[in-house]
């Protein structure tokens, strides 16, 4: 018998709570969904997709918490709980009033209304030179710069500090992960005149894993959790899936390959990109997360396989032999990493003999473009280990993984849970038992499976890995 932690992660789709108890052990999830539909309105104003936009209500963002958090506690064990923490979208901005009611609906992370915003322009590079980052037009500081042209007053909150304010009951500070992208400095833990100069008041910030405040009456109510229950300041779902791998020291990586890829590791110093396609989180425990996002992924499978069985083609097709062609699978417009490129395209070398070849090359597509990933942040310094735990959607294809094995030339790691509200977990275990998060992810993650790279594979697929190497890089 053991005291319980609780993780929230918020997503585009839906709200996922889980339970666990100091060992890792998880004892209760909860899930609801989230709609971004086009043209669903409520109230008379517009939530959903609709070309450059995308909005969400936050109120069901909130109603969505009470469910998940309920169904994961209903489940668990009747035991003290230490701590809740909340990972969310990086990016994911709302407007409200002093009593964090929404004034206009939350801008997700991809509405890219405010792309064009000269917001950017205004403020001086300098200011970036000294956060060590590049930003990029879809961060959020456009979207608050945009809110605040239609609403002037209120409070700008991410979409974590919507529901960390509304679990203590007030606002409550944000933490640094999730507001980098609006421009906060993780260092001194504060906004840059500059910017607050653009933007306006801005929340006071506070580190990952820093206590924000207690559940208040109202909150115990809609959630299940107990009065008082400390919350703990959160990271972004990204940050939140490397906790949940475990994936703690320096030198260590979490690949998640799912719609897209995402690559972040651990080094003791901040990592600097003169491209702006690698930025830095910094960690509880005081190290740097370096990483990037690339908009290669499985989600270009949907799109050139549509209504395939995966599994049938992942049996059949040559994988893991030399292609005649090579392919560089970009399903939609512009890349940002391990370059950024806004104009970029998708493209094949050679001609695929057939749909089976076709989808290996797809397959072995994106295995290239992140070993290039690999390559490039270790081109800009940070140590890359022997061994990189995976994640995402596409672990789900045991084929697929072990051709990004033989690619990289690195064991890969399969953890049991990579949920990102696992990770969230693990972040409030640390807080709240004073441990580090490193030691507490060595007693709580656990690894499920393995796989070791075939060197022969890797030799017979060089090659290809070259051939795609130099066109984009005369490109």
């Amino acid at each position: 018998m053991g005291e319980l932690v609780v993780g929230v992660d918020l997503g585009t789709q839906g709200v996922r709570a889980v339970v666990s108890d100091l060992g890792g052990h998880v004892l209760g999830q909860g899930h609801a969904p989230l709609t971004s539909n086009r043209n669903a309105r409520t109230r008379k104003r517009f939530f959903g997709r609709d070309g450059d936009r995308h909005e969400q209500d936050a109120e069901r963002w909130w109603q969505a918490v009470g469910t998940a958090v309920h169904t994961a506690l209903d489940a668990a064990p009747d035991r003290p709980v230490l701590g809740v923490a909340t990972c969310a979208t990086s990016g994911t901005v709302v407007l409200t009033d002093d009593a964090l009611r929404p004034k206009l609906p939350a801008l997700m992370y991809d509405d890219l209304r405010a792309r064009d915003h000269r917001v950017l322009d205004k403020i001086d590079p300098a200011v970036w030179d000294r956060l060590g980052v590049r930003p990029q037009p879809s961060w959020a500081l456009g979207r608050i710069a945009w809110l605040r042209d239609q609403e002037p007053d209120g409070l700008v909150l991410h979409q974590a500090d919507f529901v960390t304010g509304r679990l203590a009951g007030h606002a409550v500070a944000a933490d640094t992960s999730h507001a980098l992208k609006s421009g906060a400095d993780p260092v001194t833990r504060s906004w840059p005149e500059e910017i607050r100069a653009e933007l306006g008041p801005l929340p006071e910030l506070a580190r990952p894993g820093a206590v924000l405040g207690e559940v208040c009456a109202t909150a115990a109510e809609h959630t299940g959790l107990p009065l008082g229950t400390p919350i703990i300041a959160g990271m972004t779902d990204g940050c939140a899936a490397q906790l949940a791998t475990g994936a703690l020291e320096v030198g260590s990586w979490n690949s998640v390959l799912g719609t897209t890829l995402v690559v972040k590791g651990v080094t003791e110093r901040r990592i600097t990109d003169p491209d702006g396609s690698v930025y830095s989180h910094l960690s509880p425990d005081g190290h740097w997360w370096p990483g990037g996002a690339s908009s290669i992924g499985a989600g270009v499978l949907g799109s050139a396989f549509p209504g395939r069985d995966l599994a049938e083609l992942d049996a059949a097709a040559p994988l893991r032999e030399a292609l005649g062609c090579v392919s560089y699978p970009l399903a939609g417009r512009g890349e940002r990493f391990p370059f950024v490129r806004p104009d970029a395209e998708g493209f094949t070398l050679g001609e695929p003999r057939d749909e089976l070849e076709r989808y290996a090359a797809t397959l072995q597509g994106v295995a290239f473009v992140e070993r290039l990933c690999f390559e490039h942040v270790a081109g800009l310094g940070a140590p890359v280990g022997d061994t990189i735990r995976v994640t995402g959607g596409a672990v789900r294809s045991a084929a697929w993984t072990q051709l990004r094995a033989d690619v990289l030339g690195r064991a890969l790691e399969l953890p049991e849970v990579a949920q990102p509200a696992f990770g969230m977990a693990v972040l409030a275990a640390a807080s709240t038992s004073g441990r580090t998060t490193a030691d507490a992810a060595r007693e709580m993650v656990r690894v499920a499976r393995v796989f070791e790279p075939d060197a022969r594979v890797g030799a017979a697929l060089e090659p290809g890995y070259q051939r795609l190497r130099r066109s984009l890089l005369d490109d």
